[in-house]
């Protein structure tokens, strides 16, 4: 099995059909769907037995409270079978040619073991690009170094290979459901460059209720992951204007932190920071 796609849902049975056709009429066909349901309430399970009766996709669905998105793709990881774990979210979905451009590219790189995966563009469902696009039609680096060096912006769609995932798996803090995804893929850069490559593979339609929409509040209902993640970036070697961003964002959350909970300290000389942090904190609770 080359590639497991991967899909954390809650609550999204209404969209899960939209982002299943765009499976089946994939041009590459090694490949599995694993879904994992994060205790939906809705008729998530129903909608994929409809799917499983129909035969046609290589599909598996695992059941599991509801922990947030980072505790579901852990589970994925953990239950995949492809040497590629792409996540596809539940509201969105692929170009028909998605899965084929992914393998072409990983066939080139396969054998580099300083690569940990592969990154295409995501867009919108109109077609166009979501950020900046690329300013060449491949770039090796790892991931800090495309936003930091290579001034890219925007969300991009990483696939990385499952046994880097197996190896930096997402940190479970407990009473908290979100973790940020560069928390996890600041860590692979440090050991992991990726081929990105200047093509979509992936739509990605944000939904008014879902985590992007949402990020600032799911960022201070999960403090500790938030700082974790800030604290850390301002450890690697970044521009000095991106550490003070960081350390303003890493106080900005800690605000939110609850009175005696242990959270990854910054260094005394990063403590001027935290007057701006905290407006920034009194400005999101507004």
């Amino acid at each position: 099995m080359l590639i497991t796609v991967f899909t954390p849902t809650y609550n999204r049975a209404h969209l899960l059909p939209r982002l299943y056709e765009s499976l089946k009429a994939q041009s590459f066909h090694d490949f599995e769907w694993l879904i994992v349901d994060d205790g939906s309430s809705d008729d998530t399970e129903t909608v994929v037995n409809g799917f499983l009766k129909d035969g046609i996709l290589n599909i598996r669905y695992i059941y599991q409270p509801n922990g947030g998105k980072h505790r579901a793709i852990n589970r994925g990881v953990s239950d995949a079978m492809g040497e590629l774990f792409f996540i596809a979210d539940s509201d969105d979905y692929l170009p028909n040619s998605s899965l084929a451009t992914i393998n072409d590219y990983y066939q080139r790189v396969k054998n580099d073991m300083t690569i940990g995966g592969i990154c295409g563009l995501d867009m919108s469902p109109a077609g166009k690009i979501i950020g900046s696009g690329l300013p060449l039609e491949e770039i090796m680096c790892n991931s800090l170094e495309l936003r930091m060096k290579y001034r890219v912006t925007g969300d991009l769609k990483e696939v990385f290979y499952t046994h880097v995932m197996k190896e930096f798996p997402f940190p479970e803090f407990d009473g908290e459901k979100f973790c940020p995804e560069a928390l996890v893929w600041n860590r692979i850069s440090q050991k992991y460059k990726l081929l990105f490559f200047n093509e979509p593979i992936y739509v990605a339609e944000y939904q008014p209720e879902g985590i992007t929409a949402g990020i600032t509040m799911a960022r201070m209902s999960s403090p500790v992951a938030s700082v974790t993640t800030y604290k850390e970036l301002n450890s690697y070697k970044i521009p000095v204007k991106e550490k003070i961003k960081a350390a303003i964002n890493y106080w900005r959350f800690h605000a939110c932190v609850p009175h005696g909970k242990p959270v990854p300290q910054l260094p005394w000389y990063w403590f001027w920071c935290q007057p701006l942090g905290y407006l920034m904190h009194l400005k999101d609770k507004r």
